[in-house]
């Protein structure tokens, strides 16, 4: 059918399932709130019960639903695709996708800057040709299916972020993508609650390898402690190619130079004997070794490197990760660094080092708790003190149990205040910003940190305020 990215019969054939009613769906939702008209909502048995939110889907346009049960309310003429489980039909769409498509695909794991890398990339590549990845982290197992049944089969490239937080996750959903080319961004302590060491995330990331197509390449960050552990892994997998990324000499993309300059980043970068000059919209040396890996990622995929540099020039951070919004005060304006999403020690790390070199007035850190750090926690959150008195920081905001670690770790003249929870919070940073400042605002996603930052901004989900 014209213009549809799934037909009936091409779904039916994809989850074993059976259509009550001929349908073209023009996209796959999973959620309400965010369904398109033309849609296949796939009723999933998650957090609440999908099944209760298909009649409000039929009402928003929805092309059809796939459902396990009789949804409550539904007339017998709404065209339904029945499965034993949705979850399972899911992935049935997604494998199918994966099968029927030609694109390039490139899998990106890692324990920090798996999204930026991937929006890198897909601007990268989507200057080359029609790419396809996820508007958002879909990375779980959820994500990774729904993104690949959302894949237009005319895709050249598409770029599938894969994460995890227990072991035993990369391996299945890597498979499922197949990627012809696997970048490991880093491995850091994140995530680690579940895991007995470092070397033992290493070997979860390590397991991308697992999917990877035959002839195809690895990129791994040869700065990182635990190269040789992911080379030897790559070995082990059977890969023939494994490009390395990073500031070390031996490095087949190899950051030469950097340098700060107001919020840009300009990089001089050696890929395998190519002289490439890049200039980022991102400031700190973490933007110019992310470029390095996503322009060997680009090079490994059979894509022209210097016709992705003006797309990665043009990059601004997503939003909730780094992104500069104002901060609109009576006697004027503060500037903040919204990278409110999700926080680990490496990416707090990397937060302060460019508030250190933001020109402001004063330099303040909103910081909320870091989660999945098990018995490290305290360590790892007292630890952050370092860093802030390295990074010349004027006042320091801390939120929930985990931060109280370092904020009382703190000297008393950088302590701005404490609270047990970030809504308790804001009303203390809102007291103490004054114009000219910049204020950062990090914290895992579980911290709630978005919302104050909206809150600083002026803004909320619904809009200006």
């Amino acid at each position: 059918m014209t213009g549809a990215l799934w037909s009936s019969a091409e779904a039916a054939a994809a989850t074993g399932g059976v259509a009550s009613h001929p349908f073209a769906a023009t996209g796959v939702s999973i959620d309400t709130r965010s369904l398109a008209a033309g849609d296949l909502f796939v009723a999933l048995n998650d957090t609440r019960d999908g099944h209760d939110f298909v009649t409000d889907a039929f009402r928003m346009g929805a092309a059809a639903a796939m459902v396990s049960a009789d949804p409550p309310g539904l007339g017998s003429d709404r065209p339904l695709l029945r499965v034993g489980d949705t979850l399972d039909g899911l992935r049935g769409l997604g494998r199918a996708a994966r099968e029927r498509s030609a694109a390039t695909v490139i899998g990106v794991t890692g324990s920090v800057g798996k999204t930026s890398t991937k929006e890198a990339l897909a601007a990268a590549l989507g200057a080359q040709g029609q790419t396809h990845a996820a508007s958002a982290s879909y990375n779980n197992h959820i994500g990774v299916p729904l993104t690949l049944a959302r894949m237009p089969p005319a895709s050249q490239f598409a770029v599938i972020e894969i994460g995890m937080n227990h072991p035993g996750e990369i391996a299945p959903l890597a498979q499922l993508a197949r990627p012809h080319v696997a970048v490991i961004t880093t491995v850091e302590a994140v995530h680690i609650e579940f895991f007995a060491d470092e070397e033992g995330i290493a070997d979860e990331k390590a397991a991308i390898m697992a999917g990877l197509e035959p002839g195809g390449a690895v990129v791994l960050n040869r700065d990182n402690r635990h190269f040789e552990r992911l080379a030897a892994a790559a070995h082990a997998y059977g890969v023939g190619r494994v490009l390395s990324f990073g500031t070390d000499e031996r490095a087949d993309v190899r950051l030469r130079a950097w340098s700060t300059e107001g919020w840009s980043t300009r990089a001089h970068i050696t890929l395998l004997g190519r002289e490439l000059e890049l200039v980022l919209a991102t400031p700190g040396v973490h933007a110019a070794q992310n470029a390095c890996a996503v322009l060997a990622a680009v090079f490994a995929a059979g894509a022209s490197p210097e016709a992705a540099l003006p797309a990665l020039a043009a990059l601004v951070p997503p939003p909730g990760r780094g992104r500069r919004r104002p901060i609109v005060l009576a006697d004027g304006e503060a500037l903040l660094l919204d990278d409110s999403y999700n926080a680990s020690p490496p990416s707090v790390r990397a937060a302060l080092a460019v508030l250190a070199d933001a020109p402001g007035v004063r330099r303040i850190a909103v910081l909320g708790d870091m989660r999945e750090l098990g018995a490290r926690g305290e360590e790892e959150h007292r630890g952050l003190a370092g860093p802030i008195l390295a990074a010349r920081i004027d006042h320091v905001f801390c939120c929930g149990p985990l931060m109280r670690h370092l904020y009382d770790a703190l000297p008393a003249g950088l302590r701005g205040g404490y609270a047990p929870d970030s809504a308790a919070l804001l009303p203390i940073v809102r007291l103490a910003v004054r114009p000219g400042d910049v204020v950062l605002v990090k914290g895992s996603l579980g911290s709630r940190m978005g919302p104050l930052a909206d809150a600083l901004a002026g803004e909320s989900k619904g809009g200006k305020s």
